[in-house]
């Protein structure tokens, strides 16, 4: 049964709505005289003030007159005011939770006429519930940081902080300076390499033994295993090494073995600050530490990715398909045609259907991201950059000003409420949701979750 429900903006204007069904209805915006008369007088007569017609004092022209040169342009305009502002105040004041918005009904206005009356459709979001316990458990990640990871980022921090030595000829840990040539494609880059980034034996054999002044020629296909090392190494772009099947010749200029650091104090210091780490034990703890803490956004990312695909898959409602398709032949810069919009909205529905998700635990879990979660996120985003170039104790007033430049910018004011409004809801997750914790190394959590690359 229809259901009509009524409100008054002002004067005579009246409103009302009809419930087609759950998901759509019609609104009814009547406008009176008695609505528009006075502001559409005061404008005219603010008009007849200043209007510059041909044989008239400015300021004399017969009212007559300038209602007949202004009158209908101005109802118009006065109208279309005062149905916006009466439609807008009637949804929030409705508490309407409308998709999309108003589509205004195709019809014949008489602009002659005292009284217009005005429709609209529109697409009413769904009532639903969302159940976060599923009857499958979803895998929460516990990526841990083994002995083989630790070993390695402490001889990359050996390397990084080892000297070189020359050497006389190549040898399989060498690094080599020396410059890629090809005289067609006008290829000239020098750049320094390590043996263990080609991809096979054949051609590191050819640098084993060589020395200073050595030519090596190498064909591009299948040199390295990724692209963007053939792209480094030719100084080209990806459309460019795409396919390439070319030889090139690498002069060998310097030859060089880098000598590991010690672990020592000095080392530990120039690493985390003077006496932040004081043994071999505490550094492995800490790049142990270090490491876990990264990994934990990583996982966070997979259990957010993955209660999402889980909501969207198992909340179960309706929409109002045939609106939504029709409001968004409009909503774009670009018109569409029906199958067009039908296209769009196909595209689109999964996305819609998590934002009303969303906008669904958000308000049943009273989320919220104040100005002051902002702030603070901005100023340890901050803290945390400036650690990494040394600066270890900004002051209070640095970390704000920064803050407040950072902010300034809108988009990334945005970027950063998005962010902790997903941080907001993964601990609404991991409290509510069916989970099962799954401890794994990162390496077995990028094969179980990537594949084997």
């Amino acid at each position: 049964m229809l259901n009509a429900l009524k409100g008054f903006i002002s004067f005579k204007m009246n409103i009302t709505r009809e419930n087609v069904d759950a998901l759509n209805a019609v609104v009814k915006v009547d406008i009176a005289k008695e609505d528009y008369s006075d502001k559409v007088e005061k404008i005219l007569a603010d008009y007849r003030k200043t209007a510059n017609i041909p044989g008239f004092r400015k300021g004399h022209v017969p009212m007559g007159m300038v209602k007949k040169q202004y009158g209908k342009a101005v109802l118009v305009d006065e109208v279309n005011k005062l149905l916006q502002e009466a439609l807008n105040k009637y949804l929030t004041e409705e508490k309407l939770d409308v998709l999309g918005q108003p589509l205004p009904k195709d019809q014949d206005l008489d602009w002659d006429s005292d009284s217009f009356s005005f429709e609209f459709e529109l697409g009413l979001a769904p009532e639903f519930e969302v159940n976060l316990k599923g009857e499958k458990a979803i895998d929460q990640y516990n990526i841990t940081a083994d002995d083989k990871m630790i070993d390695e980022q402490i001889e990359r921090i050996q390397k990084q902080y080892g000297k070189l030595v020359s050497q006389e000829a190549v040898e399989a840990n060498s690094e080599i300076t020396g410059a890629y040539t090809n005289e067609e494609k006008e290829i000239d880059n020098t750049t320094s390499i390590t043996l263990d980034k080609f991809k096979d034996e054949a051609t590191v054999k050819q640098f084993v033994g060589a020395k200073a002044g050595d030519v090596i020629v190498l064909k591009t296909k299948g040199l390295f295993a990724d692209d963007h090392d053939l792209m480094d190494a030719l100084k080209l772009g990806k459309d460019e090494v795409s396919g390439l099947d070319i030889e090139v010749s690498f002069t060998i200029s310097e030859i060089n073995k880098r000598e590991l650091a010690d672990l020592d104090q000095d080392l530990f210091d120039k690493l985390f600050g003077k006496g932040g780490v004081k043994s071999v034990s505490e550094l492995k703890a800490k790049i142990k530490e270090d490491a876990e803490k990264q990994f934990v956004q990583q996982a966070d990312q997979k259990l957010l990715n993955d209660v999402t695909e889980y909501l969207v898959d198992n909340t179960k409602f309706d929409l109002p398909t045939e609106f939504l398709t029709k409001w968004m032949q409009t909503a774009g810069e670009k018109q569409m045609d029906t199958a067009q919009a039908k296209e769009e909205y196909e595209k689109s529905e999964k996305s819609l259907r998590y934002q009303l998700i969303e906008g669904k635990l958000i308000a049943d879990n009273e989320i919220k991201v104040t100005m002051d979660d902002i702030k603070d996120h901005a100023r340890e985003m901050i803290k945390g950059q400036m650690a990494q170039f040394g600066q270890m104790n900004p002051s209070d007033k640095e970390l704000d000003d920064i803050a407040a430049r950072v902010l300034g910018n809108q988009e990334e004011a945005r970027r950063i409420s998005e962010q902790l409004m997903s941080q907001k809801l993964i601990a609404v997750y991991k409290e509510k949701a069916n989970l099962k914790v799954k401890e794994l190394t990162y390496e077995k959590f990028v094969k179980e979750v990537y594949g084997d690359k």
